[in-house]
């Protein structure tokens, strides 16, 4: 668990600008549809980020695993919200989420 999630988003982003100067009009759908499906309501921005979270996590993603912990402190989320969101996801996804939301952890760690 040696990468950094500083490093790994800010060179993932750089690959994501560099795409979305070759592919503007997919990535700009893309980013309509996140900003629209992520936004407040019936459910908050932040179980929207949680649950985003767990997706990315049993998807075995880190570059949304530091995405979405960015975001989610940014939402003021507590390690303790964090860490029941982290149990769903060992429980519904077994050794492999286990391991990835380790990883989450130590994404919050690092941008707090």
């Amino acid at each position: 668990m040696s990468e950094s999630f500083h490093d790994l988003t800010e060179e993932t982003s750089k690959y994501i600008a560099q795409l979305k100067q070759l592919a503007p009009e997919s990535m700009n759908g893309f980013y309509s549809l996140s900003s629209n499906a992520i936004k407040d309501g019936a459910l908050s921005k932040k179980q929207k980020e949680l649950m985003a979270l767990s997706i990315g996590i049993t998807q075995r993603c880190g570059a949304c695993i530091g995405y979405h912990v960015k975001t989610l402190i940014q939402l003021k989320t507590t390690k303790e919200e964090l860490a029941e969101t982290l149990s769903l996801c060992v429980y519904m996804g077994g050794g492999p989420s286990l391991m990835y939301a380790a990883q989450a952890l130590k994404a919050f760690d690092e941008f707090s």
